[in-house]
């Protein structure tokens, strides 16, 4: 038996990096799973060519169900398409993973319109909207957990757009904990750290030398998965308007 047996689960940005082993990982807890990730141009089977494709092959080569989606989580409309998609396919909606992000590396002053709403739009008006759909569509005892960043918490220079999005994400967390007691669907996020990730390797502050990161403070995607799983399973019952860290103990030390 697995945390998530027979649930279904839609986690967004879930074509590669920490999605894709979010996916993974619930997958082989029993969820069934549908894989967004941008521009995922699907066959007859519900798979596709590109990454969130992959993911589904492998999801399904080991006993598992899952299909690929392409919608844009950025737009209100994509949300709502791939709310009703999961419940065409699978008949419910459990489970809501927020994971798709995506950051700028710009000094304040460098930014225009579109560099700041891109960012917002993805890492927090995305959450928003599944938050909305979930409140009107979902049934007691489902789950939402949004990935959000130790960034939202302490930051460093030239991601002022990402750092301030996932800072609301954390208070859109609070509110939706509050607002989704009544309806029994219960809101967490978690704040990853430094994670093994192309994104984290294309930081031009790592790459410049002006942060340093330990190796012992960088962590696995299959670490934050652990973390939104368990917060997403019914083991975690009693947990609404958590935020986790899974950063190694990074943030907590001086």
């Amino acid at each position: 038996m697995g945390l998530m047996d027979g649930k279904v689960v839609v986690i967004t940005g879930a074509g590669r990096g920490i999605g894709r082993s979010h996916a993974l990982r619930f997958a082989a807890e029993g969820a069934k799973v549908v894989v967004n990730d941008l521009g995922a141009e699907l066959d007859g089977t519900g798979s596709s060519s590109g990454p969130a494709g992959e993911v589904v092959d492998h999801i399904r080569a080991n006993g598992g169900e899952a299909i690929a989606n392409g919608d844009d989580v950025a737009d209100w409309k994509g949300s709502q398409r791939l709310v009703q998609t999961a419940i065409d396919t699978f008949g419910r909606l459990d489970v809501i993973v927020n994971n798709a992000g995506r950051t700028i590396f710009k000094p304040i002053e460098a930014h225009d319109e579109a560099d700041l709403l891109r960012v917002l739009r993805v890492d927090f008006c995305g959450a928003f909207w599944f938050v909305k759909h979930a409140f009107l569509r979902c049934t007691p005892g489902a789950a939402i957990v949004n990935v959000a960043s130790v960034h939202a918490v302490q930051t460093t220079p030239l991601v002022a757009a990402y750092a301030a999005a996932k800072a609301a994400l954390l208070s859109l967390t609070r509110s939706a904990a509050i607002e989704g007691q009544a309806k029994g669907i219960r809101v967490n996020a978690v704040l990853p750290g430094a994670i093994e990730t192309p994104m984290l390797r294309e930081n031009p502050n790592l790459q410049s030398g002006a942060e340093r990161l330990d190796p012992a403070d960088v962590g696995r995607p299959e670490d934050v998965a652990a973390a939104v799983a368990w917060l997403a399973s019914d083991d975690a019952a009693f947990v609404t308007g958590a935020e986790l860290r899974v950063d190694g103990g990074r943030l907590a030390r001086l």
